[in-house]
């Protein structure tokens, strides 16, 4: 997934790593020679040194039992552990071992103490192990190792430690136990918008109808059907989102906790029926019962945008418009009439509901920015830089 995304990847491979898997297979994957002790020279950068000095970040994975006790105790014994020493910033780790060694004290006192000198522990995976037994051990997800290594490499100040709630996809409106009014929001927009927060380091909560079984591991999800689900528990996130976090200084036992408390946000990407069934029935409703003409009775829903408590929370809506004519008097028009902080609008007719890209125009009460068509999750993170540069 490194290469992928195009990051550059060297390989540092330990005598007993080589018996698993050759040096060969990782320097094709790589395109880079691998760093063992038979290749390290000091003619180039391929040595314990030079190679820490090259990287923006280094990742262990899979990091034994026995890896982890030796790095919190400073021994340096390998061309790993010797690199670890020598290598000044900020460390990912990615335990895998037995349940039994994974959970021993000794291995558990230097977790933590690796992540008082800059390491940052990926927990592992509970599943069935190599060896048999059922439990926590396993190597986390490659997905979640690389989304926490982007994470590190693009966590921005103003983000970090700031609470965000996301909404996503359409609402659903009951008409009977089997049938619905909804519309076509795929929840495509508000996921990459909860991916970027993630990378930019926020603590992220998506409410969303569409339940996604991909989304990264650290963002929080509830999973919501109706408009009126949607609003209560929305209420409820804000509600939480202003309490700030509690963080320590350090992670010894004895340290005191303080409060982060920073203005949290709001992202209303959801696209919120306007109208829902009167009636809703249960059962299914017969179409004998119902004749060759069904008149559908509706009632307007609730405004969730006019009707929240917006104070000491930054609110951006999101506006979907067909018409380029009458589009940015509509957004501006939603941004004062619904008291908001910002206003995101997008034209579907340019990108339809489901697309992979999105093209977006910013207005707030004293900016108007043009965000060019890119994947919706490049637009997200250009949609962050740019609140966070105007102080929003």
């Amino acid at each position: 997934m490194y290469k992928k995304a195009g990051a550059e990847v060297r390989v540092i491979l330990t005598g007993a790593a080589s018996k698993f898997i050759s040096p060969l297979t990782f320097e094709a994957i790589s395109s880079n020679e691998v760093l063992t002790s038979k290749t390290e020279s000091w003619a180039n950068d391929n040595n314990h040194i030079d190679i820490g000095k090259w990287a923006d970040i280094f990742v262990i994975a899979p990091a034994t039992a026995n890896t982890i006790n030796k790095l919190s105790n400073g021994i340096a014994d390998n061309l790993l552990t010797q690199t670890a020493l020598a290598y000044k910033d900020v460390k990912l780790i990615a335990p895998a071992a037995n349940t039994a060694m994974y959970k021993n004290p000794t291995t558990q006192a230097s977790l933590k103490m690796l992540q008082l000198i800059n390491y940052e522990v990926i927990k592992p995976s509970t599943k069935l192990l190599a060896c048999g037994d059922e439990g926590e051990g396993a190597l986390a997800e490659v997905e979640n190792i690389f989304y926490k290594t982007a994470q590190v490499l693009n966590r921005d100040a103003f983000w970090i430690n700031r609470r965000v709630i996301v909404t996503g996809g359409g609402t659903i409106e009951k008409i009977d136990d089997v049938r619905y009014i909804s519309n076509f929001s795929s929840g495509k927009m508000a996921k990459a918008l909860s991916t970027a927060l993630y990378l930019k380091g926020a603590d992220v909560c998506l409410i969303t109808t569409k339940k996604l079984d991909d989304l990264v591991e650290g963002i929080y999800q509830i999973d919501v059907e109706s408009t009126t689900q949607l609003h209560e528990y929305l209420v409820d996130a804000i509600r939480v989102s202003k309490k700030g976090i509690m963080t320590k200084a350090t992670l010894t036992d004895d340290s005191i906790p303080e409060l982060i408390q920073k203005k949290p946000y709001l992202f209303m990407a959801a696209a919120v029926s306007d109208y829902k069934p009167r009636y809703p029935q249960s059962g299914k409703l017969k179409k004998e019962m119902i004749g060759d003409v069904w008149n559908l009775e509706l009632e307007k829903n609730v405004d969730i945008l006019s009707s929240i408590n917006k104070e000491d929370i930054f609110t951006v809506g999101f506006k979907a418009e067909m018409d380029k004519n009458s589009g940015k008097e509509s957004a501006k028009s939603m941004l004062q009439n619904k008291s908001l902080d910002a206003v995101a609008l997008n034209y579907v007719s340019e990108h339809s509901f489901g697309s992979d890209k999105n093209a977006i125009t910013l207005f707030t009460k004293d900016l108007e920015v043009d965000l060019k068509e890119a994947l919706k999750l490049d637009i997200s993170l250009e949609l962050l830089e740019t609140l966070s540069k105007n102080g929003k």
